[in-house]
């Protein structure tokens, strides 16, 4: 047992920093997969992608000859969007991608993906406790800098926010570099004024991705009891809840395409303190009643 106990805090530190811990081992263990979340969602009627967990990759080839593109390929078993990739737009791109995937996860899944706004939503309590757009790591042009000035630029601002104790620099070298390529940029491309390019793109904090916080009040009714819907249905105290919607989450989710991508029971709330864009909020009310809660068995993985 004091082994188990070690070993978790030592997965918890290594992995988990920053992660909320407030629910019980019976509800992170429902978790933990795509497929388990792919599953919930179906059994609640909630909008989620069509997916396929596989291991042998012709079936990721026959999902794509059925469902067609985009789609995205990630590890069945993974957080922080680690071995994701997305939007795959071709079949030398799927290949591609299910090869370094795998290199993270043997198991694997391929899911039609969405363009639109991605969010994370954090609901505790049954109450919307945070929203948060992510971005993949871009630079909006000027018509007068290079792309490497962009990133330059934009570093400094990040480090006088002080948003590097949580968030990454934009990177600048090879991974960057190819990306630009494939759009026929470079470092040395003069953006337009107001051209945004994507400088990589996975929406993940480290290349350099960001968040913004998005107004509480501005979510619909439906789509608030949306989100709640899915904390009961996993019956957990808090989640966080990935969905991407084609329009935004100010507007109603049956007015537009919507998809649940999948919930973390251990969501990493300290990115929350971290907005590039907008004013963090005060979540210590929320966080005093989670406090309160007895969690059963928190110190299990």
């Amino acid at each position: 047992m004091n082994l188990k106990k070690i070993i978790y805090a030592w997965i918890s530190k290594t992995f988990m920093d920053g992660c909320s811990n407030y629910n019980s081992l019976q509800v992170r263990k429902s978790c933990r997969s795509k497929q388990q979340a792919r599953d919930k969602f179906k059994e609640g009627g909630i909008q989620h992608a069509q997916g396929l967990i596989f291991f042998n990759p012709f079936k990721a080839i026959k999902f794509a000859q059925q469902y067609g593109f985009p789609l995205v390929i990630k590890p069945n078993v993974s957080g922080f969007s680690r071995g994701s990739h997305f939007p795959i737009l071709n079949y030398p791109q799927l290949c591609k991608a299910m090869f370094f995937a795998k290199c993270w996860w043997p198991v694997t899944v391929v899911e039609q993906y969405l363009q639109g706004h991605n969010y994370r939503v954090v609901v505790a309590n049954g109450k919307i406790m945070s929203v948060l757009e992510r971005y993949a790591p871009f630079v909006i042009g000027d018509g007068k800098f290079t792309i490497e000035q962009l990133i330059d630029k934009e570093n400094k601002i990040r480090e006088q926010m002080g948003l590097y104790a949580c968030m990454s620099p934009l990177q600048k070298g090879r991974q960057t570099t190819s990306f630009l390529k494939k759009s026929g940029y470079n470092l040395q491309t003069i953006l337009a004024d107001n051209e945004n390019v994507t400088l990589f793109y996975r929406i993940s904090l480290a290349p350099g991705g960001v968040v913004e916080v998005i107004d509480k009040s501005l979510l619909p009714e439906e789509n608030q009891s949306l989100f709640k819907d899915v904390l009961k249905l996993f019956d957990a105290n808090i989640l966080g809840i990935d969905v991407i919607l084609e329009k935004g989450i100010e507007i109603d989710h049956r007015e537009q395409k919507c998809i649940f991508l999948e919930v973390n029971s251990r969501p990493y709330l300290k990115m929350h303190n971290y907005p590039r864009y907008g004013k963090a909020e005060d979540l210590s009310l929320h966080f005093d009643e989670l406090d309160k809660l007895e969690i059963s068995q928190s110190d299990i993985y």
